[in-house]
């Protein structure tokens, strides 16, 4: 219950990657933002709304532009899923990490993507490392009123639910992403270009 705060662990966090902690006050957002190549990684928390409660989430996502439209998800199998799967629902297998296929769902719209997506080891590792994980790629957005990114810039994102303050945790999410950047690039499903600036690749 007691401990550090969220600022003091974020503040920390933001040292020990090379990152800015951004301060967001009483009304604002508190953010971690770190540049790995030409791409931002942005960590922050948003609330949403339901049946008269606010349930806050933690989230870090990181735009880039999309290459080929190559989308998954992947995130740790639960008796729902089983379910879901049994009736149908897809999940894809690595075929080369018993342990990993067994503890997670991976969803995707390009089969032989995903297939050399997840054969990198260190990606699989650290996905492993994470107790609550769900990872995705979607359309890029912002906080701001209107999107500025052109419709072929996607982002990776992780949410979960509640205020991440483990450090080592969230360490890692930083290290995943920037390691799930480059090999999207490696596999030729990403540029490595600023996705903030003009691009000619829509």
């Amino acid at each position: 219950m007691f401990g550090p705060s969220k600022k003091e662990i974020w503040r920390l966090l933001s040292e020990r990657i090379g990152g800015e902690f951004i301060d967001g006050g009483w009304f604002g957002k508190d953010q971690v933002v770190v540049c790995h190549k030409e791409w931002t990684i942005i960590l922050d928390t948003y609330v949403v709304h339901t049946n008269n409660t606010h349930i806050r989430f933690t989230r870090m996502r990181a735009p880039y532009i999309n290459k080929d439209g190559f989308r998954f998800t992947v995130f740790r199998r639960t008796f729902f899923s089983d379910i879901a799967t049994f009736f149908g629902a897809e999940d894809i297998e690595t075929g080369t990490d018993e342990e990993f296929d067994y503890d997670f769902i991976i969803k995707g719209n390009d089969d032989y993507k995903l297939w050399k997506f997840f054969s990198n080891e260190r990606i699989r590792t650290i996905i492993k490392m994470l107790p609550q994980v769900k990872i995705t790629v979607n359309r890029a957005t912002t906080d701001a009123f209107i999107n500025p990114y052109p419709k072929n810039v996607d982002q990776l994102e992780f949410k979960v639910r509640g205020v991440m303050k483990d450090l080592e945790q969230l360490q890692l999410l930083f290290d995943l992403f920037a390691e799930m950047l480059d090999h999207l690039c490696h596999i030729g499903a990403a540029y490595e270009d600023d996705p903030t600036l003009k691009n000619y690749y829509s």
